[in-house]
């Protein structure tokens, strides 16, 4: 993802990249369910929650401190912007005390008001997307809520003694803050991976970086949460660091960002001639092997004129998704442009380049993207090149990589080709 989108969003960023649900699927599907269920159960919690909880001056004004700080946050984040593919804010560090300081009715409200100022604020998206990540984090939040007050029935009531005893408050409050995070991460990736059923499942959890960010949440929005109970006032203090380290984290995405193609989150052609670059040098000092592949979508205009450019751009990202499942962590892959992607394999021999290729070129015929009626299939032609055999720098292996690729055009599409001395990869389909 996301404390989660942050997660939400982080993973709700899958669902941004696809229509909505009907739109992306011609039948009922889960995902076309399951959203309505999610807001359904929010809903439900949250009208209960209105009608059993007697609401009181204390937590009103709590609620509302919060929220204007939540509110601020979103305010430095418009002004800081927050294109496509960032995602990752520490909102969480606002509504997580809700979640523990006050009733659970609270909890379920906030995401509410939230959503609202990011989607008029910040970014225009979806309004499926934003309702659904209110009602994850609603029901996230009112779970932690329960669990909590039943440790510490009166958070706010007198003296801070779970604060200050710290024995059980402060334990109950770390664990509650991370079953927040897990229940808001399992709403949110059955979202993503029904939007996108090819995907593994630890691709829309946690690796390595969400994990990391969701930690530094939940521990701000805990010190928050002990600061509010202390003292309401003491928020001042608390909000210009979480608003600097926000800027920054914010300023990390961007950078991020600028790397990486928007559209099927693949390095962009910039990113990916830096990356090349070093490991052709790498190559070069180590006399290590080095194969480049190109790949390009077969007839992908007929795609884009028969379904329409939407449903070629779920085909972008099935082939981009399919690239990146089928390669190693180390292998350097982006999009070119249009439909053509680029591969860098290190270490690989011919040998082992065209087997990469033809598993690559098989995994792509295999892909079905859902459209309105039906389901819509592509194939892809890869030119095989290898460093020092066809080119000892990156532009001669490209050449030689776009002679190969023309080669298996012109012979009938849907194969691999290395360029013309060495002859075709693979036989004729």
């Amino acid at each position: 993802m996301t404390a989660v989108q942050s997660s939400a969003e982080d993973r709700g960023g899958e669902l941004a990249r696809r229509p909505r649900p009907r739109a992306r699927l011609g039948r009922p599907s889960l995902l076309v369910i399951y959203v309505p269920a999610i807001v359904a159960v929010h809903l439900g919690l949250t009208v209960v929650g209105l009608l059993t909880t007697a609401p009181r001056a204390d937590d009103v004004t709590a609620f509302a401190a919060l929220l204007a700080c939540g509110a601020v946050c979103i305010e430095a984040t418009r002004r800081l912007g927050m294109p496509a593919g960032v995602a990752r804010d520490l909102l969480s560090a606002w509504w997580l005390p809700v979640a523990l300081l006050l009733p659970p009715v609270y909890a379920l409200l906030i995401p509410v008001p939230i959503q609202a100022l990011l989607q008029f604020r910040v970014r225009r998206t979806m309004i499926y997307r934003r309702v659904l990540v209110a009602g994850a984090f609603g029901i996230a939040g009112a779970c932690a809520s329960i669990v909590f007050h039943l440790v510490v029935p009166e958070p706010l009531e007198g003296a801070p003694r779970w604060v200050v005893d710290a024995y059980p408050g402060i334990p109950a409050a770390v664990g509650c803050a991370t079953l927040f995070t897990v229940v808001n991460t399992a709403i949110v990736a059955v979202a993503a991976h029904a939007a996108n059923p090819e995907s593994r499942w630890r691709d829309v959890l946690w690796n390595r970086e969400s994990l990391l960010l969701d930690v530094v949440e939940l521990c701000v929005g805990s010190l928050v949460a002990i600061t509010s109970a202390l003292s309401l006032g003491l928020l001042a203090l608390a909000l210009p660091p979480v608003v600097l380290l926000q800027r920054s984290l914010m300023h990390q995405q961007l950078q991020a960002a600028a790397r990486t193609d928007a559209k099927t989150g693949l390095l962009n052609a910039t990113a990916w001639q830096r990356e090349a670059d070093t490991e052709l040098s790498r190559a070069q000092r180590t006399n290590g092997a080095v194969a480049l592949l190109l790949i390009d979508i077969d007839h992908f205009k007929r795609v884009n004129d028969t379904h329409g450019h939407l449903m070629g751009d779920q085909v972008l990202v099935g082939v981009a998704s399919t690239l990146g499942h089928q390669l190693r962590d180390y292998d350097v892959v982006g999009r070119f442009g249009g439909e053509e992607f680029v591969v860098l394999l290190p270490g690989a021999d011919t040998v082992e380049a065209c087997r990469v290729a033809e598993r690559l070129r098989g995994r792509v015929r295999r892909l079905a993207v859902p459209a309105e009626e039906g389901t819509v299939t592509v194939t892809v032609s890869v030119g095989v090149a290898l460093f020092r055999t066809h080119g000892d720098d990156l532009l001669e292996l490209l050449t030689a990589a776009d002679l190969a690729l023309y080669r298996a055009k012109s012979s009938g599409r849907d194969r691999v080709c290395l360029p013309a001395l060495e002859g075709p990869a693979t036989p004729t389909p």
